[in-house]
């Protein structure tokens, strides 16, 4: 049961015995002495920790849980691994979230648990190494302490859901051990991990820790919290982020009992998206929301535009498509391989295809919100925030507190998708909370959620493929205009494309003439992250475009993926790693047996399949659709998704269906439009997320069991689903949709 951990110079472990008996172990940042820790962890050893485990005197564990949870499971799925190197019995462990993590370093943020970011894909692979030592240092403290009341030598003792077994029978339960564990003195080195063959819970399914607390009702979000005296604050935001009030009329608001205050805001011009106010607005501070909601309406507010007014999303696509007609030069040149002019010469065929695809709001079920309380000293918050570390930022730079007086708490989070790496939000319920010197609730109405947002910009795709007289792809040229999500982020002009094109993406490096260009647009519309950027977008276009070509040539489409794929092999990625095309291929190969491939010509429903790869991980998704009259039904959809080394079965399903009804949804209904500068989505009416009808009965997910590291899963499942949709529609209608979303287009085609 050995492997091994290597820790970084700067941390080391700790472990405090508490008065009560409890055994506390974690890895400590070197300057964390005096960071917060829930008290639910603690219990009586007054310290701070970094990422840890208690085992309490009557045998119950306690884990802590770094990362935000939106949903993607990682609450359940972190703690799990330290459970395992552990041997915990995990009906007897308890998930705590924690919070922000930060000490004080001489006035500097020293961040306890490493970078804290939740839905991004990257909370497992960054986790994998730390949290296993944590589980195995607290794992083998124990054993020392059962070696010495057994009288065994520890390495002839085995551990099993929280007990120390001896060779003759004998047990243990940790809870008889905790206190004697916590004063023995921790190892010189680490201690060794768990090999795979003797795991117990990683790869094995388990339900969400909170889940019974969801379904129930019971689920504490932000909104759910209280500070007894807080006042609530609601939002009227200038339609347009450069525009300025034309007038303002307080009196009828004032005049509403329980109203206390209205405040202007103004963004500041000298921060970045996402630090400062999203727009100039107009708050209505109240005693609770509705008579803020009614203050609100009271208002006589009207807005004067700035040089946004005149912008509009069709006039930005209009400049997108004549931009990639034109022979202007791209912004960036992102990749050339080979030489695509030349391959151009000998082509025996040519393909070319133009994709739109519109801009995207973030639409969370839980709108923006924020509890915060300030004092002289101290600053407690509650925020829904995929990144904590970064809302810190925003309130030390309003308030001038040192690192350790910040205290920002993470509840669960009701929709991430990327919305919430931005803090635009807290910046607002701070500047308020400073003006009336209370307590006080920030919340947006979903009018104002849905019509100030950091959107996913719309974009536009221009593709020639070359195809030689065997039928091979033998060049390909993209070419990309889009507004960068990047832009005003601090970022250098010449990466502005990596938020909306992936130097490594499909076909790239399986073309030997391969060009990527993409062209800026200019817009005044807020552009952020959003799930699955810069895949989905390009997935959609590169996939089905690839569809096309297999048309064209009058070839299975499956067999033109697998030939362009190729034999297995490593195909190395610019950056450094490799994608494997034997598992690429199988992901492939996977979902067209289960969905009846053999059939996709007879076949009365029309079938259509896609496949893409992120960061180390690989996914496919195939779908069947019938259609009578114009009503089109999702009839099954199937994906198959190899992340590596699955810690939680079931969990990694949950993501993998939920990405891809989430991608679904996007593709059918969903754009953005703005006109005279103005979004003009409002409500769920206006911004229609795809209901129950629409959407398929259930989604079959196929994991590939792995051996390797495990990569992460929260939106790999987005890229490849509405390609394989929008190449379904085109069997069984024979319309090839290159524009989204898909249901208009498809109506206006019939």
């Amino acid at each position: 049961m050995s492997g091994e951990v290597r820790l970084s110079r700067r941390r080391f472990l700790q472990v405090i015995a508490g008065t009560a008996g409890a055994l506390i172990v974690g890895i400590r940042a070197a300057s964390a002495a005096d960071a917060p820790v829930p008290l639910d962890m603690l219990g009586d050893a007054l310290y701070g920790l970094g990422l840890y485990v208690r085992v309490d005197a009557d045998g119950s564990v306690l884990i802590g849980a770094r990362d935000p949870d939106t949903g993607t499971g990682v609450a359940t799925s972190l703690p799990r691994i330290i459970a395992d190197e552990l041997d915990a019995d995990w009906q007897r462990v308890k998930v705590v979230q924690l919070g922000l993590g930060v000490a004080n370093g001489n006035g500097e943020p020293r961040w306890i648990y490493g970078q804290q970011v939740g839905g991004t894909g990257n909370s497992m692979p960054r986790a994998w190494r730390d949290l296993r030592f944590a589980g195995a240092l607290a794992r083998w403290l124990l054993m020392q302490a059962a070696a010495q009341q057994l009288g065994v030598p520890a390495n002839r003792l085995r551990t099993e859901k929280g007990l120390v077994i001896a060779p003759d029978g004998r047990r243990i339960g940790y809870g008889d051990l905790a206190s004697a564990a916590a004063k023995i003195t921790p190892p010189q080195n680490p201690p060794s991990v768990k090999t795979p063959d003797h795991y117990t819970l990683i790869g094995q399914p388990a339900g969400d820790v909170d889940a019974r607390a969801i379904v129930t009702g019971e689920t504490p979000y932000s909104l759910d919290q209280h500070f007894g005296d807080a006042l609530a604050a609601v939002l009227a935001h200038c339609p347009w982020p450069d525009g300025q009030i034309a007038e303002l009329d307080k009196s009828a608001a004032l005049a509403i009992k329980g109203v206390v205050q209205v405040v202007e805001l103004k963004p500041d011009p000298k921060l970045q998206p996402g630090q400062t106010v999203i727009a100039p607005a107009v708050a209505v501070i109240a005693e609770t929301t509705w008579l803020a909601l009614q203050g609100r309406r009271a208002l006589k507010l009207s807005w004067k535009p700035g040089a946004s007014g005149s912008e509009s999303t069709a006039a930005l696509e209009q400049q997108a498509t004549s931009l990639l007609n034109s022979d202007s030069a791209p912004t960036t040149r992102v990749r050339d391989d080979g030489d695509v002019d030349k391959a151009g010469r000998k082509a025996a065929r040519r393909v070319e295809a133009t994709y739109y695809q519109p801009w995207l709001a973030h639409a969370t079920s839980e709108p923006m919100n924020c509890l915060v309380r300030l004092d002289k000293n101290s600053a407690t918050l509650y925020v829904p925030t995929q990144s904590p570390q970064q809302a810190w930022t925003v309130v030390q730079r309003l308030t001038g507190l040192l690192p350790d007086q910040i205290d920002i708490r993470v509840p669960r989070i009701g929709g991430g998708y990327g919305r919430r790496l931005d803090h635009d939000y807290v910046a607002e319920a701070v500047l308020l909370a400073q003006a009336v010197d209370k307590p006080l609730r920030l919340f947006w109405p979903r009018d104002e959620d849905l019509t100030h947002d950091y959107y996913r910009s719309g974009c536009v795709h221009k593709f020639n493929a070359i195809v030689d007289g065997t039928r091979h792809i033998s060049g390909w040229n993209q070419r990309l205009a889009s507004a960068s999500a990047l832009t005003g982020r601090g970022v250098s002009s010449d990466r502005l494309w990596a938020s909306e094109v992936d130097v490594n993406q499909l076909p790239a490096g399986f073309v030997p003439n391969y060009r990527s260009d993409w062209f800026s647009l200019t817009s005044s519309i807020p552009r952020g992250p959003h799930r699955g950027m810069p895949h989905v977008t390009n997935a959609f276009a590169v996939d089905s475009f690839i569809d096309e070509i297999a048309h064209a040539i009058k070839e299975d489409p499956l067999d033109t993926r697998l030939r362009l794929i190729g034999e297995p092999r490593l195909v190395p990625l610019q950056g450094g790693g490799a994608i494997d095309t034997a598992r690429l291929a199988n992901v492939l190969k996977l979902v067209a047996d289960r969905i009846s491939w053999k059939d996709w010509l007879r076949s009365v429903n029309g079938l259509g399949i896609a496949c893409w790869h992120v960061d180390g991980a690989y996914v496919a998704h195939a779908v069947e659709v019938s259609m009578q009259g114009e009503q089109l039904t999702i009839q099954r959809v199937v994906c198959a998704v190899d992340v590596g080394r699955v810690i939680n079965p079931m969990g990694l399903e949950g993501q993998v269906a939920g990405a891809t009804l989430d991608a679904l949804s996007n593709a059918l209904n969903l754009a953005i439009t703005v006109k005279d500068g103005k979004v003009q989505q409002n409500s769920w009416k206006d911004y229609p997320l795809a209901n129950m009808a629409q959407l398929p009965r259930t989604v079959e997910v196929i994991t590939v069991p792995g051996e390797g590291d495990p990569t992460g899963a929260s939106f790999l499942a987005m890229p490849s689903a509405a390609p394989a949709l929008a190449n379904a529609v085109f069997r069984v209608s024979a319309v090839r949709v290159r524009r989204l979303p898909l249901m208009k287009e498809l109506l206006r085609l019939l």
